[in-house]
């Protein structure tokens, strides 16, 4: 008896030491709450860092992805913006931009549409790939035929939102030159700089080179051609079609009003049924619409995916914290002895797994920060300047909020069995 006495004694003095802080009895205040968690973390910080790594890159790759999402989203705003809200798209349907549909345009529904109520001005363009050559090498590329009259030619320039990087762009009737992408004067394309005054051949047709076009950012249009319209029909052998075209409706009409004039007009000359077009009218803000849903839904799958990791995170935090209910039920029993409530021992529990949310958040946001600005910058030099990262108050104070949440919720269960642990079984426990 006296042995056993002698080795209970030594376990509470042992038990007591890894408290810390045995005052219970006369009230603990949040912060003894989180010394204890602090100092039980610090001393398996092995198995702590284990159990956040769910955490931290869960919420990396939630920050990675909105902060992506969102600045892509703004450069798509500010691409529309530039495009302006009183323009109108038609394009073919089953392709994008006409391109790839089995319906397409023609010059007879550009007339049609020119004869809508609300237009002011319209205009079509046509694109396809084709042979380039110069310096002695050949590669396709886009090449896009503009119309270069007078009134066309206006509208298509506030079309295509392009500066002039050097030379000047398209005149009326200018079918012997071309204009070209910023990499492709930038020696990025061919081998060689293509340089204002240099003659490019296409489709065996020699064009001088009057202008570059200053970056945009996408990769497609940066290595493109333009050339003339009726130049692109010979090329292509495409007397009338066109790949979409874009109206102008006149001042104080409304967009979306001009918009269902035009779709009941195309309707009538095309011979289809509502619901039957085989084209879709598209004012400015139906166009940004589409892609921010296609963007929302494309986020959310890849934030969906990256839950995955917090909800694994969450696991790993509840099993971490189960083994260190089991492995500190002596240290319960003796907190119980000396006046701690099962409140207590639920708020210490509970403070630990919120603690461990906390920093797998924190270093979750700096992982995905990092990540983000990598993607960025890997897109710069891969030249899809577009693709741009925001990072914003809300998000990153929404992820750590989000990974503290997972985490208390995920140590609710162990402390909660902790609290309920008997002061007479807990220091009988080997």
């Amino acid at each position: 008896m006296a042995d056993t006495g002698i080795i209970e004694e030594e376990r509470r003095k042992k038990a007591q030491n890894n408290v810390i802080f045995p005052f219970f009895g006369g009230g603990v205040m949040f912060t003894d709450y989180l010394k204890i968690a602090v100092n039980n973390i610090r001393k398996r910080k092995l198995r702590s860092w284990l159990t956040m790594i769910g955490i931290f890159i869960g919420i990396a790759a939630v920050v990675a992805m909105i902060s992506l999402g969102q600045g892509m989203r703004n450069s798509i705003t500010e691409q529309f913006e530039a495009f302006g809200i009183d323009k109108i798209t038609i394009m073919a349907g089953g392709g994008f931009f006409g391109i790839g549909g089995s319906a397409e345009l023609t010059t007879e529904d550009l007339d049609v549409i020119k004869k809508s109520r609300g237009v002011a001005e319209v205009t079509g363009f046509l694109t396809s790939t084709a042979r380039v050559e110069f310096g002695g090498e050949s590669k396709f590329t886009f090449i896009s035929g503009v119309p270069t009259g007078p009134d066309e030619r206006e509208l298509m320039l506030e079309v295509l939102t392009v500066d002039m990087a050097d030379g000047k762009f398209l005149g009326s009737g200018d079918t012997s030159h071309a204009v070209i992408g910023y990499l492709v004067g930038k020696g990025e394309f061919f081998e060689k700089p293509v340089k204002v005054g240099d003659k490019i051949v296409i489709a065996e047709k020699e064009l001088k080179v009057i202008g570059i076009i200053d970056k945009i950012g996408n990769p497609n249009d940066d290595t493109g051609i333009i050339i003339d319209l009726e130049l692109a029909r010979e090329i292509y052998d495409e007397p009338d079609r066109l790949d979409a075209i874009m109206a102008q409706v006149t001042k104080g009409t409304s967009p979306s009003s001009v918009a269902e004039n035009i779709e009941k007009d195309l309707r009538k000359h095309r011979d289809v049924e509502i619901g039957e077009e085989d084209f879709n009218v598209l004012t400015t803000e139906q166009l940004l619409e589409s892609f921010n849903t296609v963007l929302n839904i494309v986020t959310g799958i890849l934030i969906g995916i990256a839950s995955i990791s917090l909800l694994v995170g969450g696991v790993g935090i509840m099993n971490t914290m189960y083994t260190s209910v089991l492995e500190r039920t002596s240290e319960i029993g003796v907190m119980k002895a000396i006046g701690a409530r099962n409140s207590d021992i639920l708020k210490i529990f509970l403070t630990e797994s919120a603690i461990m949310g906390i920093i797998g958040g924190a270093i979750g946001v700096v992982i995905g920060v990092m990540m983000a600005k990598t993607v960025e910058l890997a897109a710069i030099a891969a030249n899809y300047d577009l693709l741009k990262v925001e990072f914003t108050a809300s998000v990153i104070l929404g992820s750590l909020f989000f990974s503290t949440v997972v985490g208390t919720l995920s140590g609710f269960l162990p402390a909660r069995q902790a609290s309920s642990i008997k002061p007479v079984d807990a220091l009988r426990y080997e």
